[in-house]
């Protein structure tokens, strides 16, 4: 391959199957196992087949400087070692489809460029002494880790983190405290990691302080790992997992979203609480009333953040977010929520909803608008199924006949159209329902699923436990939907999880997380409800009263998110 040379650097073999950039520059604490470690991936890459140039030349770093390169490696660096555009020739050389591998100290780099901690997955904050202690694998399908056993004890520095990634990361390795002394992480103290970066990887590991760390055949197999993910040979898995102990999160399974309700104290004024001309707080158009009461979507600490714990807690890895468009209300919270559901493990898609003078065009530069100004966030949702593209579901999608305009935005973003009728979704890249009621009999799904598959398009049916919008919408002639104490949730899950009916799903979306005028939540809803208002509970959902049967409905999701998962792992 044509390979342009770093500036300073070695001659590369001209055979190789690939090629990586070795960078070690450092404007702090100098490292003198630098030396041993670039011999050391040297002789990894003639063993295994890669070309490496070693460099300390932050010139190397420009878009064609890096384009010959299917790795980099940032050795042991420390300090500021690039100027701006060499930030965003390493940014879009990485979320281009470049691979990025970080090892020790390349945590104590770049303080002052905010995307870099992103990249790199977590800061340095300190370490004790060097000494012996005990790793536990946590992953061992990942080429970097898959020679290791369950515990793995040798000798390093060991850093502390100014902040835990696991929720924007897959931790491959995590250190047991217990076994040495000075560490600040607790229970919960990630060392070796990776993740995918937009259209590009990154893989991380805290290892490799020391000299001899660099002659030991484990850990040489590990930075091997790393090299041949980051470079794209070596497939893994490297979506973030849940931290919290309940098992992983599904990013297959998604939760629409609301965060369009407003309180006088966060507001001014009552946001869609007041819906069907009632009086909050104690009076709202709902026909279940919130555990949180009547909350504002602007109060991060205290209703926003509680709604990632329990999205994570349902298993579910993904929030649809409702948005009406740009400079609105929900796109000036989007910012704050996504930072919320960072902390929780949560990933963020998008729900286009039909405000007004919504068209084809509109909604691609909406696409545009939502990938460039949250597509960098570590919790912004990308498919490593499909391609790591973005996703957006189309709510009445039928409202416009002519989809066009999509075909500029598909080939980098998922894009759902609402319905069931696959001669109405030329140019979109899949389908999905949203009706909380049709699930109940799932009209056309396996036809709709069927069809997507053999088109290599995405099917995201709807499941719901209800529907009721008697106080949201008085005199509203809509059909309603009874919970059945868990009874309708449980049938259109299984009609979705059944290949006859539901037509073998890529995505099951569940209308809704918390849409509160449809009665359709399984957020938490209140077993004591303010009087005289007719409320109904959720008591008597599988079994449960009073307060434990405010998340039924939350660990109902968790069982089929198991399910799920299960099935397509043997399907």
């Amino acid at each position: 391959m044509s390979v342009a040379a770093a500036p300073g650097a070695d001659a590369r073999a001209a055979e190789a199957d690939y090629d990586v950039l070795v960078f070690s520059r450092t404007a702090g604490f100098r490292h003198d196992s630098i030396p041993a470690g670039i011999d050391a991936i040297r002789a990894l890459g003639t063993a295994n087949g890669f070309a490496v140039t070693a460099t300390e030349d932050s010139a190397a770093f420009t878009p064609d400087g890096l384009a010959g390169y299917e790795a980099v490696v940032f050795l042991n660096t420390t300090g500021d070692v690039l100027n701006e555009p060499q930030q965003s020739a390493l940014q879009s050389y990485v979320d281009g489809g470049g691979g990025f591998v970080g090892v020790h100290a390349a945590a104590d780099t770049e303080y002052e460029w905010p995307h870099y901690e992103q990249l790199v997955g977590a800061r340095f904050k300190s370490h004790p002494a060097i000494q012996q202690a005990t790793l536990t694998t946590e992953d061992a399908t990942h080429p970097a880790t898959a020679h290791l056993g369950a515990t793995w004890t040798r000798t390093d520095e060991w850093y502390n983190y100014r902040t835990n990634p696991r929720s924007s990361v897959r931790v491959l390795q995590s250190l047991d405290e217990s076994t040495y002394s000075g560490g600040e992480m607790g229970d919960d103290h990630p060392i070796t990691w990776c993740h995918p970066q937009q259209s590009g990887r990154s893989f991380y590991t805290g290892l490799g302080h020391t000299a001899e760390s660099y002659a030991d055949p484990a850990f040489r197999a590990l930075l091997l790992g790393g090299i041949r993910y980051a470079a794209g040979v070596a497939p893994a898995d490297c979506s973030p997992r849940d931290g919290t102990g309940a098992g992983d999160l599904s990013p297959n399974v998604h939760l629409f979203y609301y965060p369009w309700y407003g309180t006088p104290a966060g507001q001014g004024s009552w946001r869609h609480w007041q819906q069907g001309g009632h009086t909050p707080p104690e009076d709202i158009g709902a026909d279940l009333y919130p555990a949180l009461g009547p909350y504002d979507s602007g109060d991060v600490a205290a209703a926003v953040d509680q709604h990632m714990k329990w999205v994570a807690r349902s298993g579910a890895g993904v929030i649809v977010y409702s948005w009406w468009g740009r400079g609105g209300y929900e796109d000036g919270l989007a910012g704050r929520v996504l930072d919320a559901a960072q902390r929780h493990g949560i990933k963020v898609a998008w729900h286009i909803e039909p405000y007004g003078g919504r068209t084809a065009q509109s909604t691609v530069d909406d696409i545009g608008y939502l990938n460039s100004t949250y597509g960098s966030h570590p919790a912004f949702y990308r498919d490593a199924a499909h391609g790591n593209r973005s996703a957006f579901y189309i709510f009445e999608s039928l409202r416009i006949a002519d989809w066009t305009p999509l075909d500029q935005v598909t080939g980098s973003s998922i894009v759902l159209a609402q319905t069931t009728d696959t001669s109405k979704i030329a140019h979109f890249s899949g389908l999905y329902t949203y009706d909380g009621i049709a699930g109940a009999t799932a009209p056309g799904w396996k036809q709709a699923g069927d069809y997507a598959r053999a088109n290599n398009l995405i099917w995201a049916p709807s499941v719901a436990p209800g529907y009721i919008d008697d106080r949201a919408v008085p005199g509203n002639t809509t059909p309603t939907l009874g919970r059945s104490d868990g009874g309708t949730y449980d049938k259109e899950w299984n009609n979705a999880l059944d290949p006859a009916i539901g037509g073998s799903p890529a995505w099951v979306s569940v209308t809704s997380f918390n849409e509160w005028h449809e009665g359709s939540s399984i957020e938490p809803a209140s077993g004591n409800p303010p009087a005289g208002h007719g409320y109904q509970t959720f008591d008597g959902a599988y079994g449960k009263t009073g307060a434990a049967a405010e998340t039924a409905y939350l660990d109902r999701t968790k069982y089929w998110v198991g399910e799920f998962e299960k099935r397509r792992s043997v399907g």
